[in-house]
């Protein structure tokens, strides 16, 4: 799921549905920090970007505030955005694939052009943009997922099936030398949007970290205030980095809830509630963004590095972030379920169809559409 079809609305324009957001350093220039955002899950062979939507990447610096319990980040009012919008595709005759054109617009105002599926992509002063169609990166086994919230127990299987195994994305990648184009160092959060085009921008859907609005706030039945109520299209219309405090208490009560129920499922509590029932993670997941330190080594396991070292007093030691790689699922299912206090939690998927690599665009080519599951 990560962030696939996370919300009744996202359904009716998957070009708009934000899949998955990545952001890690450069593995061979430290230098740069890539940003990505996956769109349109199980994207055809003829998928292509919307011409109405703004893909939008957004990013602040943003410091540790508290470390321990009251774990928090200082997020700065300085932004750095990235625009990237997108042609009517040309048609083309015989029926080949139409043709793409796009323009990613920078924090200095630079107009990037660019192709999409041209891998070499855009170039422009401190940027390399690409977009195209890319293997799904993301994998986790959904029915056993389902079966273990119907059951409360955990349901995984030795060895899974891939929900998403087969399919196409479509990615947006930006490769940015942080010193120069970014507000502050060395530490970023990072959020992404689409966005409706017009003259007043309606956003649409907004993802920082992996799995929120799905495995983190989609379960109605363990919630004790808003049972009947679908949340996801509600939080996708705040901003990441000024939550309304309209809706705050309805957020934190589902958050609680299912962040208890999965502390629950190894029968023993690795996450003790404060005196109001708040759960420790609520507060740090609430702040949907990912915080990646660029002035940190690259990890396969990086994702919430940074916040289980705040949690616990200590010096973080990775980029934090979020590589391409990591078994994402294990890695939450590990978190929420055990905190890391007990063995890694195996859902089962060993891995994509095809891993990612270290090279620009770094998201596998798509695949053929004869292995494409239905």
């Amino acid at each position: 799921m990560s962030d696939h079809f996370s919300g009744p609305r996202s359904l009716t324009d998957p070009a708009a549905d934000i899949t998955d957001v990545f952001a890690f350093p450069c593995p061979h220039s430290p230098q740069h920090l890539v940003l990505a955002m996956d769109v349109f899950g199980k994207a055809g062979p003829s998928a292509l970007f919307s011409d109405a939507v703004i893909y939008r990447f957004r990013v602040r610096p943003a410091a540790i505030a508290e470390t321990g319990p009251m774990s928090s980040f200082a997020i700065g009012t300085d932004e750095a955005i990235f625009d990237c919008v997108f042609e009517v595709p040309s048609s083309l005759k015989d029926g080949a694939q139409p043709i793409q054109y796009g323009r990613c617009m920078t924090p200095s105002g630079e107009a990037i052009q660019f192709c999409v599926n041209d891998e070499k992509g855009g170039k422009g002063n401190g940027v390399q943009v690409f977009a195209g169609q890319r293997s799904e990166p993301f994998f986790l086994d959904v029915r056993m997922i389902e079966k273990t919230v119907a059951t409360g127990q955990l349901a995984f299987k030795k060895v899974g099936s891939d929900t998403l195994y087969g399919t196409n994305i479509l990615a947006i990648v930006l490769k940015v030398e942080w010193k120069t184009l970014l507000k502050g160092e060395p530490m970023f959060a990072v959020v992404c949007e689409t966005l409706a085009h017009g003259k007043r921008p309606v956003r649409i859907e907004r993802v920082g970290r992996p799995e929120i609005k799905n495995v983190s706030l989609s379960w109605k039945m363990f919630d004790p205030v808003n049972r009947d109520l679908e949340i996801r299209d509600l939080y996708n219309s705040e901003d990441a980095f000024r939550l309304a405090t309209d809706y705050f208490d309805t957020y934190r009560a589902r958050m609680n809830a299912n962040l208890t129920f999965y502390d629950g499922l190894d029968s023993k509590i690795d996450w003790a509630a404060d005196e109001q029932g708040n759960h420790p993670l609520t507060k740090l997941l609430l702040a949907d963004f990912l915080v990646v330190d660029a002035s940190k080594p690259l990890s396969e396991l990086s994702y919430f590095e940074i916040e289980r070292s705040m949690l616990k007093g200590r010096i973080h030691a990775t980029a934090g972030g979020r590589w391409l790689n990591e078994d994402i699922m294990d890695s939450i299912f590990t978190l929420y379920i055990n905190g890391g206090n007990g063995p890694r939690i195996d859902d089962g998927i060993a891995g994509p169809i095809t891993w990612s690599s270290k090279v620009f665009p770094y998201m596998a080519p798509p695949n053929p559409p004869r292995i494409v599951a239905s």
